[in-house]
């Protein structure tokens, strides 16, 4: 597995080691590696080593890197004078051959800047088909600049624009360890339960900067879950981020194009994560909040503790699987599953949803938990804010 030393996520010069996000303050350390400047600082102050060859460091010696800096500033000068739309073929390139990933008219491919990428993110194309933008790109930017949320550039757009008017492409950050759902499929155990807590941490802190954004993810599951880093052994340098959030019919961020298909990403229900108010034959809009999504949140930990088995697996009928749900049966408790945490995900499916936890409450219980088996420290939640200015 991926470590701090592993150059698979540590090798971009514009990436902190520490935190795998852009540099906004990047510092030069005695160990002549650069970080960004608060999430060092503290690591410094638990540790006193560094985080990549354990030598000692000190406060006094970090010095701002301004090569890196000026790399930086001119990085996001450009994406800000393209207002975040780039054009295929001019601006990035798409990747020849099959997507990455295909499913429901979403494909992901691999793409590379034009014309160099060097000093340049790696990036993905994220194709929806069968959608239209309800919002403008420079809001998907701002509000992917949390630290647990996958990192979006902007959109990209063809050359002829009359091509492909019923589809959305969005340039994105790329995980080099895929999803949460593969790892936990390829491994043989599930990992310990401190680091699926951390895990949960992380997707908390991004779902509350979607719900103070105003953005109902609407698909809360281990495969919309980015892994970028994951240490078996050290909690503390696990990275995941949130992925494909809005992807709903109900969605603000996204609309049905006039012409979708029958089944496009924006339309297909996961009923097995699903909100009872939400399964309703004559479900409304509105029943699409922060409490539908803290229900499949805690179906996700559920997953998570189950190794990425499939919700009510000996089900085989999805209507089945609605109506047992609409009904106020549950998912039983994980072998693995400690009482205390299962008491904790039990009140996120509270058939009402106003007797459901918030994201923020949801964090204050998890936390709590936490602190009492061991200390809790995350460089990440110490630099950055949880939520993004928010938007109307």
């Amino acid at each position: 597995m991926a470590s701090l030393n592993d150059t698979r996520t540590s090798d971009n010069s514009l990436l902190c080691p520490l935190t795998l996000e852009l540099f906004r303050d990047p510092v030069l350390a005695q160990d002549g590696h650069t970080y960004e400047r608060v999430a060092i600082e503290e690591w410094i102050r638990k540790t006193g080593s560094s985080p990549l060859t354990r030598q000692p460091l000190s406060l006094e010696h970090l010095y701002p890197n301004l090569v890196v800096k000026k790399i930086i500033d001119n990085f996001e000068t450009l994406t800000r004078n393209k207002k975040y739309q780039f054009i295929l073929d001019v601006d990035v390139k798409k990747a020849k051959g099959r997507p990455l990933f295909q499913t429901y008219g979403k494909s992901i491919f691999n793409a590379e800047w034009l014309p160099t990428n060097e000093n340049r993110p790696k990036i993905l194309i994220l194709k929806i088909n069968g959608a239209r933008a309800s919002k403008e790109a420079s809001f998907y930017v701002e509000l992917s600049r949390h630290p647990h949320i996958v990192r979006t550039f902007g959109f990209v757009g063809n050359k002829n624009m009359n091509d492909d008017m019923d589809s959305i492409m969005l340039l994105q950050e790329c995980a080099p360890e895929g999803s949460l759902y593969e790892l936990l499929d390829e491994r043989e155990t599930v990992p310990d339960e401190k680091i699926l807590i951390e895990i949960f941490l992380q997707i908390i802190d991004a779902m509350i900067c979607l719900a103070d954004n105003h953005v109902v993810h609407g698909d809360s599951a281990c495969r919309n879950i980015l892994v970028f880093r994951f240490d078996e052994t050290d909690p503390e340098k696990i990275v995941v981020k949130v992925t494909d959030f809005g992807l709903s019919r109900h969605s603000k961020l996204y609309s049905l194009a006039s012409s979708a298909a029958s089944h496009t990403t924006l339309n297909i229900i996961p009923y097995r994560y699903a909100a009872p108010e939400t399964l309703s034959a004559n479900a409304t809009p509105e029943v699409y909040t922060e409490k539908s999504d803290i229900y499949s949140m805690g179906v996700l930990m559920w997953e998570a503790y189950s190794r990425g088995k499939v919700p009510w697996s000996r089900i085989e009928r999805d209507d089945d699987v609605i109506q047992r749900v609409i009904n106020g049966d549950r998912l039983s408790q994980p072998s693995n599953c400690s009482s205390q945490y299962w008491s904790i995900i039990v009140k996120t499916w509270s058939k009402s949803p106003h007797d459901r936890p918030t994201f923020r409450e949801l964090k204050r219980l998890l936390t709590e938990q936490y602190y009492q088996k061991g200390k809790l420290f995350k460089y990440s939640s110490l630099y950055y804010p949880h939520t993004a200015s928010k938007k109307k």
